[in-house]
């Protein structure tokens, strides 16, 4: 192989991380689901990667290891054979033992990138969900910057399709479709799940859950069991959340809450609240994560009303106002002004210590005074 293969491997991994620090920087106003962390952290996912692409073809090493031979092309144009020199080399899956792979070129760069072996029966797999990107519909709310997002950001069509593409395909035989559908589920708004419903085998999931292997993946199977599961499930869950209550274990919290409310419906909030919010035993990750529960689900607006969220985070305020700042800008997002005098008295009274939790007290307070007076 030419001695320019690392020169190229770096200048690929490079593209990629680039686009993945621009990714990472936004990921506050991000529309995938925040319950799954794994994917939060993996924010460059391979379904991510193949959209960006201009390029993406699948490809077999040539035997003499002097360049690949493209067998399929998947998004973009016939590139013909790619010289092995162009092609990052620092992953297995570029071999020639690998078979074919899935290599993508970005935009920005005259290099490939290998992101695994991936057989040629998978080629109109990937084609359909590529194609989600182009339904047309309502937008989520912004994901990456604006420059990125016109192109990359679904449809909520488009993400209910893709997401009904990927269900096949979770923990499949190849290990690179079974990362890029997970990826996928991790990373799809959380309203767009409810395709799910009457879409999986539920025993499928309960494997996966009962699968120590799969541990990384559990806050998104988690979710899928919201959607799929029923009463039975549901007592499994609350099982499971009490026995971590006990503990003070955050792990995956905020999936298993989420579920348990996609299952139970509004009728859990008080629980919630009595069990996070008015127990001072509680951790701030165990608090965090019931918030973001119900943030999740409020933001969905669909099993349980935003209205029952937003009075469960007025109980927030009032059980525990050094935190109050936690629930402000969601409240704000969501045109919710009725808490502005709770939180003037707040800001009066120096409850709230943390700068960051003052910060966005102050900024719902202007949204809110904007809000109103454009209104008179």
């Amino acid at each position: 192989m030419s001695s320019r293969a690392p020169r190229s491997s770096a200048r690929g991994r490079r593209i990629w991380a680039l686009v993945g620090v621009l990714l990472f920087v936004s990921s506050a106003t991000a529309s995938a689901c925040p319950l799954c962390y794994e994917a939060a952290k993996q924010s460059m996912t391979i379904g991510l990667k193949l959209d960006m692409s201009e390029d993406a073809v699948l490809a077999v090493a040539l035997p003499d290891g002097s360049r690949y031979h493209v067998v399929a092309v998947i998004k973009g144009n016939d590139v013909g054979d790619i010289p092995a020199d162009k092609v990052d080399a620092t992953d297995a899956g570029t071999t020639p033992s690998a078979g074919t792979v899935l290599l993508l070129r970005h935009a920005i760069s005259t290099d490939w990138t290998s992101v695994g072996a991936i057989g040629v029966e998978y080629a109109s797999w990937l084609r359909q969900l590529i194609a989600t990107v182009a339904v047309e519909g309502k937008r989520p709310r912004p994901t990456w910057p604006l420059a990125l997002q016109t192109s990359f950001n679904l449809s909520e069509a488009g993400w209910r399709q893709r997401i009904a593409l990927i269900l096949p395909y979770l923990e499949d035989v190849n290990p690179l479709a079974a990362e890029i559908a997970w990826g996928e589920l991790a990373r799809a708004p959380y309203a767009a799940l409810d395709v799910v419903r009457s879409h999986i085998d539920l025993h499928r999931i309960s494997g996966w859950l009962d699968d120590p292997r799969l541990a990384h993946r559990h806050a998104a199977y988690t979710l899928l069991l919201g959607f799929a599961g029923g009463a039975v499930d549901a007592s499994r869950l609350e099982q499971r959340i009490d026995g971590a209550r006990a503990t003070h274990d955050s792990t995956n919290l905020s999936a298993l809450l989420a579920a348990d409310l996609e299952l139970r419906g509004p009728s859990r909030i008080a629980w919630i609240e009595a069990s996070y919010f008015a127990d001072q035993t509680r951790t701030l990750p165990e608090i965090e994560a019931a918030l973001l529960a119900l943030n999740v689900l409020g933001d969905a607006d669909q099993t349980v009303p935003r209205e029952e969220v937003i009075a469960a985070y007025q109980v927030f305020i009032r059980e525990r106002p050094p935190m109050a700042g936690f629930v402000a800008q969601q409240l704000a997002d969501w045109g919710y002004w009725g808490s502005d005098t709770a939180y003037i008295e707040l800001l009066k009274s120096n409850t709230i210590k943390d700068p960051g939790s003052q910060f966005a007290v102050v900024s719902y307070l202007q949204r809110a005074a904007s809000a109103k007076a454009s209104v008179k």
